[in-house]
């Protein structure tokens, strides 16, 4: 017997365990040996990592389409794995040493520290993986991957050195992301954009003339950065700004320094924007670098990789400089940090009256997302992909419709990109990772090699004797190796059997913010070493927000862990949680507060299904998910529902009937919710097929709450209760189908309750316990093709929209709740008044009737519809004030239409729109669409009550 209530925490882990034992999710399974594989790869989480919200949601979409495929009859294979996560998993081994007071990276040395960090990983790292699990995602687990195991270290040495050999990577030169602290380049996607409040400095810039004398005249430029206008190489204005024409092709004088450098003719400055005269630092800013390269200009880094001032020594910066004071001066600045430097340097202009003025100046400055310091452009020698000749064939196939964007518009955003791609730097100064296989000899000559005695080999062959070589200390981007992932992880550069029947995979399913970063850079590979694209369809989900649109951050304390959903939390813990993580205390009192009047009572156990199920019925293509609490618990609620629909079916011994054919049912009820399964299910799966996960899950949740769980099983009951006989056995038959097929339906979405559904339902049909393949997870989709019902649909259809309308008659004209009214049925035909009578007990119970009549025309003051063509009738003269009635309606639809013009006003604002923060604008946008439905719904109502 069922117990009275579906509790996740008793449930989950025993399903997950039933899964584990049957082999369910093992790829290749002996049965499907002739089946169609589907593939999936997931995107690899940080071994450091712990599950968030958007994890949460990338792997329930991943989930619902390989559960969904699974059950089509396919040979999925969900390839799991985690990436080593480079800075990320030092930084967490460097920290714990210090924890421990052990001795740090430097004191280990190289060696020590890695195995250190080895010892980590197998003790602590991958947690996520657990956390996936239970979530209920179906991977393969039994081919877990991880981007520094033997194999795809492998494959990534084989990577490196072919690209090397076909020129494809290269040592450069170049500026990069330079993280002080963690002392290494970083990638575009760990830069945060900070919103500082600073200063924009004017400084004066004296012109010279041909003998190098000062004219008297200056060019004033601006900067937030004074410290670099020692390496600066020139001055920009642009070409038509009439202003400087003169100019252009003279010299100015670089102050203290006493450098003379070109005015230079460049569409970069903008002459709209400040004096339109721009100072150029191509050393140490990505847009004056390429100004630098058009125009030929020194490079000159005046910074050390500490981001201190480097001038002492430094060649570039004195090359062309005669002795002087003011020079001494400059040189005195050596080894001070950029903030210290900047005051002195901002000092030093004012006292020699180059100080314009000092303006307050709010901008964005990148700082590191995990270092929290400020990013510095600093030129520096790296190891470069040629992405923009791998990235052709790329570009061709999406263009060709081979790869697709779904949705497409994102299609716009790859070509941007891609369009416009900068050489890739791969090397990264840590020592986490894979170290690049380069050696090189004391002349500096480099020899790229999988092991090192190839390397030693080839320097033989070039000397023509033994050399001793030193290998390069820099370490790979983890994005190199997860470029490789779709194919890596199937064992190339083995030609593995899984590489033959599973590349390449069939679907992405990844977040928008890494389609430069992963997506093209997998297609890039994959094309270069596989010969065809790694995947066909490219599924992009948005972003997780909170309940009011924000973006959710520990920054903001406005986060949700998805496992605290699952599991609840008590308030003073989550309290806890969110203000820990802020990196500002003094804004904890705000969040704490916030956070109790969000939620009073904590967050009770929802459990993974009704989270999961949330997740797929938000996510509408393009749009974000805005978290909300209450709609997961709706979600809770509907798990209840349908498990009390179970137990009703337990109750009036619904069991499941060998051999029963669902098409030869003769009674009409049971053809109409057949029909209704059938069309749940044909919509159900033509969603997932085109990724419309919302449209997916808002089916099966208006097919099981709406159709079965409200209207068959009401409109079964008296059947139910009734004598026994054909009439009542076929009743149950049909309703313990439709279970079937409604569990089976709602699988992908919800695994651990329909799991343990259909373990109730074999257990009343005299199945003691499920293995193999009777688990609901490898049971066959439904194919209910040829069950529609024209005629069942139409009587059993018109019943449920007249329930409906006179429900929403009641509700809208402010019908008492217990008053029974009476029904018209106008100008009936014999069929329509036949109808009527066999439903008649159900409709004066469900639709709070007195009695049901017919006549040749409505009574007087009776509220009139049309259902299906039939004209019906509420006479309401006694039960409603019509007057009263109609002055409140148009009170309400007044009152709304001014909500809406207020909105309207904000809206058509566009320094409103332009400035308020995008959740704001999205809210007033939700409220304009809530009031203009409501709007439609009372001025339907006021129009028949003035009929």
């Amino acid at each position: 017997m069922m117990e009275k209530t579906f509790d996740p925490a008793a449930v989950e882990s025993r399903i997950a365990a039933a899964w584990e034992a049957a082999g369910a999710f093992k790829s290749g399974r002996p049965e499907r040996a002739g089946a169609d594989p589907y593939c999936i790869v997931i995107p690899p989480p940080n071994v450091t990592g712990n599950l968030h919200m958007g994890h949460a949601l990338n792997n329930t979409l991943q989930d619902i389409l390989c559960r969904f495929e699974r059950m089509r009859g396919k040979d999925v294979l969900w390839q799991p794995g985690t990436d080593h996560a480079g800075i990320a998993t030092q930084m967490v081994v460097e920290r714990q040493l210090a924890a421990r007071q052990q001795p740090g990276r430097r004191e280990l040395g190289r060696e020590k520290f890695v195995e250190k960090v080895w010892a980590w990983k197998n003790e602590s790292g991958g947690e996520i993986i657990n956390q996936l699990k239970r979530l209920g995602a179906s991977c393969d687990w039994s081919r877990e991957r991880f981007t520094m195991d033997e194999g795809l270290s492998k494959a990534v040495l084989k990577v490196f050195v072919q690209l090397y050999k076909q020129g494809l990577i290269y040592k450069d030169k170049r500026l990069v992301n330079w993280d002080p602290k963690f002392q290494s380049a970083i990638s575009d996607i760990e830069v945060q954009q900070v919103e500082v409040k600073g200063n924009l400095w004017h400084f004066k810039y004296p012109v010279v003339d041909a003998d190098g004398r000062e004219t008297g005249e200056f060019v004033v430029v601006a900067t937030t950065r004074p410290e670099t206008m020692l390496g600066d190489t020139a001055v920009a204005v642009h070409p038509d700004d009439a202003r400087y024409r003169h100019l252009q092709g003279h010299n100015v004088r670089l102050p203290l320094v006493g450098r003379l450098i070109p005015v230079v003719a460049d569409e970069y400055s903008d002459p709209e924007k400040g004096t339109g005269a721009v100072k150029i630092t191509p050393a140490h800013d990505f847009n004056d670098f390429e100004v630098g390269k058009r125009h030929k200009l020194p490079i000159i880094n005046v910074l050390d990789s500490e981001a201190k001032l480097e001038l002492k020594g430094n060649q570039a910066f004195l090359d062309g400089l005669p002795a002087s004071h003011e020079l001494d001066d400059v040189l005195a600045l050596d080894g001070l940090p950029r903030e210290q430097a900047r005051k002195r340097i901002v000092a030093m202009m004012e006292a020699a009256e180059l100080l314009d003025k000092i303006e307050p100046h709010t901008h964005q400055v990148p700082h590191g997302d995990r270092s929290g310091v400020v990013i510095e452009p600093w030129l520096t020698p790296q190891w470069y992909v040629d992405a923009y000749t791998l990235v052709q064939p790329a570009i061709k196939t999406v263009q060709d419709g081979e790869s697709i964007f779904i949705p497409k518009n994102w299609e716009k955003t790859f070509f941007e990109w891609v369009n416009n791609i900068e050489p890739w730097c791969i090397s990264r100064q840590l020592w986490w990772g894979h170290q690049i296989p380069a050696w090189y000899d004391a002349d500096g000559n480099i020899f790229v090699a999988e092991t090192a005695e190839e390397a030693a080999a080839e320097a033989r062959a070039k000397h023509g004797r033994d050399v001793e070589l030193t290998r390069d200390e820099d370490v790979l981007d983890t994005w190199f190796s997860s470029a490789l992932w779709p194919f890596s992880t199937l064992g190339w550069p083995d030609r593995t059997p899984e590489l033959k029947r599973y590349y390449p995979t069939n679907t992405l399913v990844t977040g928008f913010d890494i389609i430069f970063f992963w997506v093209a850079r997998m297609m890039m590979m994959s094309l270069h070493f596989m010969g065809e694209i790694p995947f066909k369809d490219i599924y992009l989900h948005a972003l997780v927000r909170d309940e009011k649109g924000a973006k959710m951050s520990k920054s903001k304390g406005n986060g949700i862990d998805p496992l605290d959903i699952m599991d609840g939390i008590e308030l003073d813990e989550l309290v806890q949680k969110r203000v820990e993580g802020l990196p500002n205390q003094a804004d904890g009192p705000k969040v704490a507060s916030e956070t109790r009047k969000q939620y009073p009572n904590g967050i009770p156990q929802m459990g993974a299904d009704a989270l999961r199920f949330y997740l797929a019925a938000m996510a509408a293509q393009g749009r974000d998910v805005k978290l909300s609490v209450p709609r997961i618990d709706g979600y809770r609620s509907f798990a209840t529902k349908l498990w009390n629909a179970a137990r009703f079916a337990e109750h009036y011994d619904c069991v499941r009937v060998e051999g029963f054919d669902p098409s030869n049912v003769n009674e009409t009820l049971n053809k109409w919710i057949l029909g209704e399964t059938a069309k749940a299910v044909a919509e159900v799966t033509a969603s997932l097929e085109a990724f419309r996960f919302n449209d997916a899950a808002n089916a099966a949740y208006r097919f099981i709450w709406n159709i079965l769980c409200d209207w068959h099983v009401e409109f079964a009951k008296p059947v139910l209760q009734g004598p026994d006989g054909p009439a009542k056995d076929e009743a149950r038959a049909t309703i313990a189908f439709v279970l079937d097929q409604a569990v089976k339906l709602l699988h992908p979405f919800m695994p651990f309750l329909t799991e343990e559904l259909w373990a109730a339902f074999a257990e009343r049909a005299g199945v003691a316990e499920l293995s193999g393949d009777q688990l609901l997870t490898l049971a066959p989709w439904p194919d209910l093709a040829g069950l529609a019902n024209a005629a069942a649909e139409a009587e059993i259809g018109w019943l449920v929209d007249l329930i409906s309308e006179i429900r929403s008659v009641r509700s809208e004209m402010n019908v008492p709740a217990g008053a029974k009214i009476p029904l018209v049925l106008v100008g009936a035909d014999a069929a329509l008044q036949a109808r009527a009578r066999t439903w008649q007990d159900i409709l004066l119970f469900l639709a709070r009737l007195s009695d049901i009549s017919f006549a040749d025309a409505a009574p007087g003051h009776s509220i009139q519809m049309v259902v299906r063509g039939a004209n019906v009738a509420l006479p309401l003269e006694g039960v409603i004030d019509f007057a009263a009635e109609g002055a409140r309606l148009d009170k309400e639809i007044a009152k709304l239409n001014g909500e809406i013009r207020q909105i309207d006003g904000k809206l058509n604002n566009e320094a409103f729109v332009a400035k308020a923060p995008e959740e704001v604008v999205e809210e007033q946008r939700e409220r304009r669409d809530d009031a203009s439905a409501r709007v439609a719904k009372l001025t339907a109502a006021r129009e028949r009550l003035r009929a």
